[in-house]
């Protein structure tokens, strides 16, 4: 697999009553100055992990079909943690 760069990444942090569902921001980035994923959001889950989690569609049966994602875990991970990194160094630590 080529390298992944995660190259920019903007964010806004949610609101409180989407904060209190466990959406802690929404995430735009650039893959290696070259793709911008929009819609990309950063979550806590129930265990208290942090993760990104990826733009899907509900088509009329209800099915949910992701618009973009990793190819698999290897890529999730090497994205998530270039993308958390980044936030944590604009936050100043952990949300």
């Amino acid at each position: 697999m080529s390298t992944l760069r995660v190259t920019e990444t903007r964010y806004v942090v949610a609101r409180d009553h989407e904060r209190a569902k466990g959406l802690l921001a929404w995430i735009s980035v650039v893959i290696s100055d070259a793709l911008v994923l929009d819609g990309l959001t950063l979550r806590r889950t129930r265990d208290g992990e942090l993760r990104v989690s990826y733009p899907e569609r509900t088509d009329g049966a209800g099915r949910r079909h992701p618009i973009v994602r990793p190819i698999n875990e290897a890529a999730r991970t090497a994205i998530e943690e270039q993308i958390l990194q980044a936030l944590f160094e604009a936050l100043e630590g952990p949300p």
